[in-house]
């Protein structure tokens, strides 16, 4: 079994010019294993590995490196070497590091591609980010519905070597109106005479230029499609979105959703945390840190207002916390399931009441579990414990019992409402949700705490 190299022997490979251990290891290892072994490399010596590449593998490896790599690689090659790269790159790909580059940069490299890629480049780059239209690849077969199953496997033989996938061909008619699909296996067992307007499927999936590529990636997983058409105003097939794009844009969107919940700003990108630098992390985090602690003022006035409550019964002191943590607790629980259902187009806003009295159910149950709990360690703990002449211990534990409940109903309403609140205005639900529900559950949970043991304690 061959031992894989690491990074001091790229390196030692560099230094000693060894051009053809060099082109050997890019030429025999899978294009992902080099991108990620060179992403430990410095600028030049990445391209030093890179320009050993023959071409294609070259522009493969080169499409698996991070956006900022890309970005520096591109900054310090010469007009053709980036012509070049970027001719032998898939289209979708080939558009995005395009759009990487400074406008001059840009306006300077286009003229020295061929006329088609600089086409196709341009129509990519054209539609706005994170759109369908954005993350298609134009690298698609089609077929006109006269050509029989025999004429058509030539076909597809004839422009297999120039496509990204030829399972599924796409068939249109002469304006490129999309009307159905074949795939490869419906050709294989078709008979040879068989006319592909015949023997092909009208009810095809789809998604339009303008849509959501979030919405495109959710059909493909839906449908289990291997691919997705996307057309244009016109109904005209104009590029497919592939299973592995649907799969990055999923990750993507993910780690999006949770670092958005986390009330962490900025570009989300999935792997991206070491090669993030700390001031990034830094501004990334501040702000809404820096928001919700001056929020946090507010809590810190309830218990000033109410410092005589607590200066008399100091026992209800140790049931913060646990208030605290258990109000938020149960309202991000709420929260993140109301938010995923939001982004799965499980529920929408319209479902409100619905949401509301399925969760004020689910807190009441859970809230008379956690209130009955709380009562019987006021009980068990607070034996020794000491209060105002005329206050049992039991009375004590009914009020935190309540107050216990009552937290666990209104912060499980509460991380329901934000987010869906939150849709309503077309706002983002996993920003709303998480960053402003601990702080709304902290005020609400003292309020209701203090309101509830002055009322049942009587004073």
């Amino acid at each position: 079994m061959k031992t894989p190299l690491d990074v001091s022997d790229i390196r030692n490979l560099i230094t000693s010019g060894n051009a053809k251990s060099l082109k050997t290891y890019c030429e025999s290892s899978h294009p992902v294993v080099v991108a990620e072994m060179i992403s430990s490399l410095n600028t030049g010596e990445a391209w030093d590995v890179l320009r050993h590449a023959g071409f294609q593998t070259r522009s493969d490896i080169f499409s698996h490196l991070s956006d900022e790599l890309q970005v520096d690689i591109i900054g310090a090659l010469g007009r053709g070497d980036i012509a070049r790269l970027l001719a032998d790159m898939p289209p979708d790909d080939r558009a995005d590091v395009f759009k990487l580059l400074p406008e001059d940069r840009r306006e300077e490299v286009l003229p020295a591609i061929a006329q088609a890629e600089r086409e196709d480049i341009r129509r990519l780059s054209a539609y706005k980010e994170g759109t369908a239209g954005a993350v298609m690849t134009s690298d698609y077969a089609t077929l006109p519905p006269e050509l029989t199953a025999s004429q058509a496997i030539d076909r597809l033989r004839e422009i297999a070597p120039d496509r990204e996938t030829i399972y599924y061909a796409y068939v249109v008619d002469g304006h490129r109106k999309l009307i159905g699909f074949i795939s490869l296996k419906d050709l294989i067992i078709a008979r040879k005479e068989a006319r592909i307007g015949e023997i092909m499927h009208r009810d095809v999936i789809y998604a339009r230029v303008e849509d959501d590529q979030e919405d495109a990636a959710r059909k493909i997983q839906k449908y289990d499609l291997i691919a997705l058409p996307i057309i244009n105003g016109n109904e005209a097939l104009v590029g497919i979105v592939t299973h592995d794009d649907a799969l990055d844009i999923i990750t993507q969107e993910q780690t999006e959703d949770m670092e958005k919940l986390m009330a962490i700003s900025g570009r989300h990108e999935a792997a991206a945390y070491m090669k993030t630098p700390v001031i990034k992390h830094f501004k990334n985090r501040v702000l809404w840190i820096v928001v919700l602690a001056l929020f946090g003022f507010i809590s810190g006035a309830i218990v000033q207002k109410f410092e005589g409550l607590l200066l008399q019964f100091a026992i209800l002191v140790t049931f913060m916390p646990m208030l605290a943590d258990t109000g938020g607790n149960t309202g991000s629980q709420s929260a993140t399931l109301v938010v995923r259902a939001l982004a799965l187009e499980e529920i929408t806003h319209k479902d409100i009441v619905r949401i509301l009295l399925k969760e004020a159910r689910i807190g009441l149950l859970l809230g008379v579990l956690l209130g009955a709990i709380a009562y019987g360690r006021v009980l068990f703990f607070g034996a020794g414990s000491s209060g105002p002449a005329g206050f049992s211990i039991g009375m004590i534990g009914v009020a935190v019992s309540v107050a216990l409940t009552l937290q666990v109903v209104t912060a499980t309403i509460i991380g329901a409402l934000l987010p869906l609140f939150a849709a309503r205005l077309k706002l983002d639900p996993a920003v709303i949700a998480s960053p402003a529900l601990t702080t709304v559950v902290d005020i609400t949970g003292l309020l209701i705490f203090f309101m509830t043991a002055r009322i049942i304690l009587n004073i």
